[in-house]
């Protein structure tokens, strides 16, 4: 069960983090938030490697232990689906509402559903899959709550962007399950955030030097950057942890994680004061149905 607790305050957490990213690109260079976003993560995770490493923190959840390379190669790994969802994620959500954009990204976890069952085996209660039937259904109905909005998901270039970065987060969240089998929620977060700020660093001078219109693209400092990372930092401990739990399924874990839509939408409504929130609220009624019933099954 509190897997499942964990996994609801992650939820939350994404949605935060989700409106200050959509506040965060309004008028901004998707690169430059991105690589700020890397940057501060690593600065708020690599404090933990270093103190762990000189002794300072010798064991509990903080310790980060000692690994080989092969472990390494692992979160690079990792780091290199993530970054390519992130800057698939990031250009699709400038372009496009926050209340169609996050919900675009809840079609994840019906992929990460279909991974869970045929890669890790795992099963799911009546009460899941009525959960999840509820949650797909109503991504169907946001596609139409979309079109009104002149928004049509079968030509917009942006909408295929966010498609690509639930793709790719799925197989990211596929990933965790395998990782969270052998190694510390905090040795993930920590060694990963390092090795995509270098990789999100590397891709910047790269794009900087052979892609010179990029340079004329301006930059806004908002503190919202900032409350980016420091939300997706809480969102993904919360995330690993529960992952880490025993008993913990990734298919369910998923789900509840994309009811961050149901913050980000509150965000858009009352905040940035988004269109069609009538259709869009019942869709999102929806999403909650779906989640009660994810709460039931995992109790």
């Amino acid at each position: 069960m509190m897997w499942a607790l964990l996994a609801f305050l992650s939820a939350a957490l994404l949605g935060c983090y989700d409106f200050f990213k959509k506040v965060s690109l309004k008028d901004n260079s998707v690169i430059a938030v991105l690589f700020l976003n890397t940057l501060f993560s690593a600065m708020l995770f690599s404090p933990f490697i270093l103190l762990s490493h000189s002794g300072v923190i010798t064991q509990g959840e903080l310790y980060v232990p000692v690994a080989g390379i092969d472990t390494h190669l692992l979160l690079i790994l990792k780091a290199v689906i993530v970054l390519s969802s992130w800057l698939c994620g990031y250009i699709g959500l400038k372009h496009l509402p926050i209340t169609i954009a996050s919900p675009i990204q809840s079609t994840r976890p019906v992929m990460v559903l279909l991974g869970a069952l045929l890669i890790f085996g795992e099963s799911l209660n009546l009460f899941q899959w009525i959960g999840i039937a509820i949650a797909v259904l109503s991504m169907f109905l946001l596609n139409r709550s979309g079109k009104r909005e002149g928004i049509d998901f079968t030509s917009n270039r942006w909408v295929a962007f966010i498609i690509m970065a639930a793709v790719l987060g799925a197989v990211s969240a596929l990933y965790d399950k395998y990782l969270m089998r052998s190694l510390k929620p905090i040795f993930v977060q920590s060694w990963f955030n390092l090795y995509q700020c270098l990789l999100m660093g590397g891709l910047v001078l790269l794009l900087n030097a052979f892609v010179p219109s990029l340079r004329s693209k301006k930059f806004h400092w908002r503190w919202s950057i900032l409350m980016i990372s420091v939300f997706l930092a809480m969102a993904d401990f919360c995330y690993f942890s529960s992952l880490a739990q025993e008993g913990a399924l990734i298919a369910v874990v998923s789900m509840i994680r994309r009811g961050s839509v149901v913050v980000s939408f509150l965000f858009g409504a009352f905040l940035l004061h988004e269109k069609n929130l009538k259709r869009k609220a019942f869709d999102i009624l929806l999403i909650l149905v779906g989640l009660f019933f994810l709460y039931l099954g995992s109790k």
